[in-house]
């Protein structure tokens, strides 16, 4: 019997593995954005899950721009007024205890256009393009900030150091129906963090540049150990009081790979959130606050 012979059929090569596909972004509301490129804002915010934005004015925009903004996108943007003393308008007023600058803050959240104040600089390191501000947390514009989100019935994020945190718990302490968002948490360490979410409920810690893997001033403002995996004890406050902190990118626009690292980080940080407590620090307290 004749026996065939022949090369051996060769089975095709395993197709390669494929890559696990990104999940998709959650959805969160964005607490801070420095409104300066509008086109940019919207583009990241469609990529990375931002939903809606708090924006205020930057170094390309003005209250009255960002309140064209929020009215043309209400389903983007939520409007924020602000008299900060970082911007060279304001930073006489504020050295003078000029009260007219209370009064053009009254009139802009009179107008309608606005969900909230800030973000106020009260007391800021310096930072490029910005002298040091550093004006008394207790002193009359402050308090006047204070009165008029009490009478306005809006949140109040501030930027103030921790440098001042004795005069700033006291802020707090005078104005208890006043709701407060503080930027970037206030770079403090743990046991502040713990101690001024127990003796303020009218705190929020707002946690924009503290989910970044590095911050340009110190690796110590991050709540990160490792450039990515948030320390377990900062997850352990925030999974035990989760109706008490906020995200943001802090977005300024400056570069799209630094606004590309800011998104990126929100979406790692919330990942590592049980799912209830995720849905609060993403969107509820946010919405919780804006319905007063």
């Amino acid at each position: 019997m004749a026996t065939v012979l022949g090369c051996a059929a060769t089975a095709p090569p395993h197709p390669a593995a494929a890559a696990p596909a990104a999940p998709p972004p959650i959805p969160f509301i964005d607490a801070h954005v420095h409104l300066n490129d509008e086109a940019m804002q919207l583009d990241l915010m469609q990529r990375h899950g931002a939903e809606r934005a708090i924006v205020f004015w930057g170094r390309n925009s003005s209250n009255e721009s960002i309140a064209d903004a929020a009215r043309r996108l209400p389903q983007r943007f939520i409007a924020f007024a602000t008299i900060s003393p970082e911007r060279a308008a304001y930073r006489r007023a504020w050295e003078t205890q000029d009260a007219a600058l209370l009064q053009t803050l009254d009139d802009l959240l009179a107008s309608g256009r606005f969900q909230g104040i800030g973000e106020v600089s009260a007391v800021h390191f310096p930072s490029p393009g910005f002298p040091e501000a550093d004006h008394d947390p207790l002193g009359p514009m402050m308090s006047g900030i204070m009165a008029l989100a009490r009478k306005h019935r809006v949140p109040v994020l501030l930027h103030i150091e921790w440098t001042r945190l004795r005069e700033f718990s006291q802020l707090l302490a005078n104005f208890p129906d006043v709701p407060v968002i503080w930027a970037h948490g206030g770079y403090t360490p743990l046991f502040i963090a713990q101690r001024l979410l127990a003796q303020h409920p009218n705190l929020t810690y707002e946690l924009s540049a503290r989910t970044w893997p590095r911050h340009p001033r110190s690796p110590d403002y991050t709540i990160l150990r490792d450039g990515e995996q948030v320390w377990p004890e900062w997850l352990a406050l925030i999974e035990s009081q989760p109706q008490r902190f906020i995200v943001g990118t802090d977005a300024s626009h400056r570069s799209r790979d630094s606004e590309e690292m800011k998104f990126r980080s929100v979406q790692s940080f919330l990942r590592q959130l049980s799912p209830t407590t995720r849905e609060w620090v993403a969107r509820g307290n946010l919405l919780k606050l804006l319905a007063r």
